[in-house]
């Protein structure tokens, strides 16, 4: 994806570019020109208290005493180097001026070779040491700066704007804290590329570099660095800087700012997201809980023409079929409507569970007893483990999702095909299941035949449905804190199970269980 600057922030023009250029080609000359100045400054310093310690006849011991103190002044102003220059002609003028026999460089008492030795040894540890406390204190107040900034990147991060994208204002942010020439930031779930500054070409492939190869990387320009934006153990970008030296923590930290960031976009989107499809879920349950009810009214009046015309018996062949079909359409019609207010009533929360003690073999036989015509002819077996365990819940929504699962082995299973419902307890829950010997379901279809108004390929030319029994089913289950699932195989048939928590224990079951453990 082409890079995007941030709103408000224009790209550098060319003379930009060509100026910092510049400005990179010149800092190594003015570096040395600072050193030859703290050079010449030494030398001067030196020179003034040797013509003033030669007016004054000055000892060696005074001599030495004000050429060190130039040496530690001039470490402490300028650096390292610039002192360890100063201490050489230093210790030169101290041999030349101010040791017997003056004016030569000749030394004839070893005691002031000790002398000069150590006045030499001690300016430069001096210098030294000076020049590091003089780099510890720049760092630690680097740093400051750098904790500074993260703070203050920390706390713009919580105020950028959700309705815009979130690349861009990342990029900016960086690019106006910390002063950088260029940033990058590539964004590895949406291949989305957002860069700012004179150099953002360059660091671009950059910034993927070090998302792919999962690591921080140095650009070819020195003053590059690249980071892997990381979201738990995956990488999920790359952030790549140019400019100011920055160190090294304090790009990592940099990184794991924007990786916050990203994350935090992302799980605003995906809340906004929820919430839109909430309220869409709601909206649509809406709309077919008004049509349900809108079409009772009318689809009653239409049952009970239909039924009182083949009632009264008058009717002509013909007319007794369309009246038929009027009937049996009406009456489909008439399921499909129940079922929409009885989905609608369940996704809206409004139904009340009566919790009661449901015995699960009494539970099965009144479901069976509904459908012995749709059964009829066919074998069906219920285990006699049924007869021992109970579920607690509602007993009538209980019985209308195994209804479901009842409905769909009498239409879709063979004719003449046996249907056997089993029972047992696994884990603390009541596992019901309904098999019977029909074709098998598809893989990519097993969970989304549970979906509202979905139907497998093919299931609509073996037999008539509304594509909402099994939401119903799951619906129920899930009301009463359970699950449903299917498992088919052209072999073995096809299963669907409803599994329900156990309830709470009788007492006189409780009381005999501990009997027995005493």
């Amino acid at each position: 994806m082409k890079a995007e600057l941030a709103p408000g922030i224009a790209a550098e023009p060319k003379v930009g570019a060509r100026m910092n250029s510049r400005m990179r080609y010149w800092e190594p000359v003015r570096s040395r020109l600072g050193i030859l100045r703290g050079c010449l400054a030494g030398l001067t310093a030196v020179g003034l208290v040797t013509v003033c310690g030669l007016r004054l006849n000055l000892n060696l011991s005074t001599s030495g005493s004000l050429y060190f103190l130039i040496v530690v002044m001039v470490s402490v102003i300028w650096g390292f180097w610039e002192g360890s220059v100063t201490s050489l002609i230093a210790v030169n003028c101290l041999n030349y001026f101010f040791v017997p026999p003056v004016f030569t460089w000749t030394v004839s008492d070893p005691q002031n070779w000790v002398a000069l030795a150590a006045f030499e040894i001690t300016a430069l540890t001096v210098s030294r040491l000076s020049t590091r406390a003089q780099d510890q204190a720049r760092a630690e107040a680097r740093q400051r700066v750098e904790v500074q900034k993260l703070y203050e990147l920390s706390r713009r991060i919580l105020l950028l704007d959700r309705r815009q994208t979130i690349g861009p204002q990342i990029v900016s942010l960086i690019h106006e804290i910390f002063g950088t020439e260029s940033v990058a930031l590539f964004d590895a779930d949406s291949a989305r590329m957002d860069a700012i500054g004179s150099h953002a070409n360059d660091l671009e492939q950059l910034a993927r570099s070090a998302c792919f190869q999962d690591r921080t990387l140095e650009g070819a320009d020195t003053r590059a660095w690249a980071h892997v934006l990381r979201l738990g153990s995956r990488p999920a970008g790359g952030l790549a800087l140019c400019g100011p030296e920055v160190e090294r923590l304090t790009i990592v930290s940099i990184a794991s700012l924007a990786a916050i960031a990203l994350e935090r976009a992302r799980s605003f989107e995906k809340e906004s997201g929820a919430e839109a499809a909430r309220q869409t879920e709601q909206l649509r349950t809406a709309v077919l809980d008004a049509l349900a009810h809108s079409v009772k009214s009318p689809l009653t009046a239409i049952r009970t023409a239909s039924s009182g015309l083949l009632e009264a018996g008058r009717l002509s062949t013909d007319d007794a079929e369309l009246a038929a079909l009027i009937d049996e359409q009406a009456e489909h019609l008439n399921r499909l409507t129940s079922e929409l207010l009885q989905m609608a009533r369940i996704d809206a929360a409004e139904v009340t569970l009566r919790r009661e003690r449901v015995g699960v073999l009494t539970l099965v036989e009144n479901v069976l007893a509904r459908y012995r015509e749709q059964l009829q002819g066919r074998r069906v077996t219920v285990a006699d483990r049924a007869a021992d365990l109970e579920v607690y819940g509602d007993r009538k929504i209980l019985a209308a999702a195994l209804e479901q699962f009842i409905d769909n082995a009498a239409k879709y299973s063979a004719p003449g095909s046996p249907v056997s419902v089993t029972a047992e307890e696994n884990l603390g829950e009541i596992v019901i299941g309904v098999h019977n010997q029909g074709p098998p379901i598809q893989a990519a279809d097993r969970e989304r035949i549970f979906e509202r108004f979905y139907r497998a390929e093919g299931s609509g030319h073996r037999a008539s449905g509304t594509g909402l029994g099994l939401s119903i089913a799951r619906k129920a289950a899930e009301a009463h804190g359970g699950r449903t699932w299917v498992v088919s195989e052209e072999a073995a048939g096809t299963t669907f199970f409803f599994a329900l928590p156990r309830g709470p224990r009788r007492r006189d079951e409780s009381v005999a269980r501990q009997s027995s453990d005493r």
